[in-house]
């Protein structure tokens, strides 16, 4: 941890140049990995950031994402005990693999391994790819390891209602650290990245899918309210959108050339609430 958060600072302490063209293919393997690393570290500073930049639209996005939120607290409850009517129908197939791709070992083993295909290939665009997927899940790895010890939420597995807290310990403590869902931050934040290499929707929308599983899984297992995983879903999404900006002025390999912005609508009626998330 404290490797870390020195390597974070340090990342804020690296001199920044404007440049007419981008020089992200060096000249050999070894250039191309420090460069790289040079801006996973920017890409996490450049996420943590962004809340000292935001505009209009952007707090609009976060008051939507709190109230959202919120409205799901009120509902925790009930969802997980709908959830345990048909909790052993689920197969234990499904509820492995989303226990385990979601976890961090597995994580950083997927995303160095795409990293380390586009580094010795001379790859920029898988290159690219990998330190999107690094930067992104350690951003949002160490804001919810933080946050989650902070917060101290009890998970429902401790036979606690989800309004249950034990706030503020450094140590972890056992089923009172459920929000946010680090699994299910990892896990989309990978699928989410990895989307963007894709413009055909049925793609994309499987792509998703797969990465949905580890948070549907920890729901499950009884991990996690349906509000820590939905919280951690979308602001992965946020996470991913801000470092995927920060990259296209570092290389020249750009996969996705449309418009990066999130958008909300919210619709209310009768006994019921939906929200569109547009990305």
């Amino acid at each position: 941890m404290r490797l870390f958060c020195f390597c974070l600072l340090l990342c804020f302490a690296l001199p920044l140049q404007g440049q007419d063209q981008i020089y992200s293919q060096r000249k050999n393997t070894w250039q191309n990995f420090t460069y790289d690393m040079g801006n996973v570290f920017g890409g996490i500073g450049h996420s943590y950031s962004r809340p000292f930049h935001w505009n209009g639209n952007d707090w609009a996005n976060f008051g939507y994402l709190s109230a959202g939120t919120l409205a799901l607290f009120f509902v925790d409850d009930e969802f997980d005990h709908w959830v345990g009517g048909f909790e052993d129908d689920v197969p234990d197939l499904l509820v492995d693999y989303g226990n385990e791709y979601g976890s961090p070992e597995n994580n950083y083993m997927i995303t160095g391994g795409v990293y380390l295909v586009g580094l010795f290939t001379k790859n920029e665009k898988l290159r690219r790819t990998g330190v999107l997927l690094i930067s992104s899940a350690t951003a949002g790895g160490f804001l919810q390891q933080v946050s989650k010890r902070i917060i101290g939420r009890a998970r429902p597995r401790s036979g606690d209602s989800s309004n249950v807290y034990d706030p503020f310990h450094i140590d972890r403590v056992r089923n009172y650290d459920s929000f946010p869902s680090g699994h299910a931050m990892l896990a989309f934040t990978n699928a989410y990245a990895i989307a963007k290499q894709f413009k055909n929707p049925w793609v994309k929308a499987g792509i998703y899918t797969v990465g949905l599983v580890p948070g549907f899984a920890r729901i499950v297992d009884g991990y996690h309210w349906i509000s820590d995983v939905a919280f951690s879903t979308v602001l992965s999404i946020f996470i991913v959108e801000s470092i995927d900006k920060y990259l296209d002025s570092k290389y020249n390999e750009k996969y996705n050339n449309q418009a990066k912005a999130v958008s909300w609508n919210l619709s209310f009626g009768p006994g019921t609430m939906g929200v569109a998330l547009r990305f």
